[in-house]
């Protein structure tokens, strides 16, 4: 008889990949696999918000795009990034042709602090980056109310 060595986290390993699993599906678009039997995948452009001294500054790549490709739009403090991707179609007679390059219609949502001054934002596009500042909403300062003495 041998002896085997009880190893508390081998017992997670199936667990986290069953979990990894769900996660991922539940994001997955729910199309049918194409003749590659391989399914589209959904593209989601990687973003990234900093704060400054000056505001914040959102970064997202989006490569293979051009600003004309990009939409940036403010409503009730929510500022949407938007897109569309499209794949090249080739046909060839007598040979395998797989995509492996995610493509279609993307859109991030970003809720903005209260008072920005949502028409100080600019956005600049460059080597397939997308770089939009933020200005700091101003704090409202304090300010004394004069008291004015009551006719009687």
């Amino acid at each position: 008889m041998s002896v085997v060595r009880y190893r508390p986290a081998r017992a997670l390993t199936p667990l986290e990949a069953d979990v990894s699993r769900l996660f991922n599906s539940f994001f997955e678009p729910r199309v049918s696999a194409g003749p590659t039997g391989i399914a589209p995948r959904r593209w989601v452009p990687a973003v990234d918000l900093v704060e400054g001294d000056g505001g914040y500054v959102l970064r997202a790549d989006l490569p293979g795009l051009s600003e004309g490709d990009v939409t940036i739009e403010v409503e009730n403090d929510v500022l949407t990034v938007s897109g569309k991707r499209e794949t090249s179609s080739e046909t060839k007679e007598d040979g395998y042709h797989r995509i492996e390059r995610s493509s279609g219609s993307f859109s991030r949502r970003l809720k903005l602090p209260t008072g920005v001054e949502t028409e100080q934002i600019k956005a600049t596009f460059d080597k397939g980056v997308l770089e939009v500042k933020i200005p700091r909403p101003e704090q409202p300062q304090p300010h004394r109310i004069a008291i004015e003495a009551a006719d009687k």
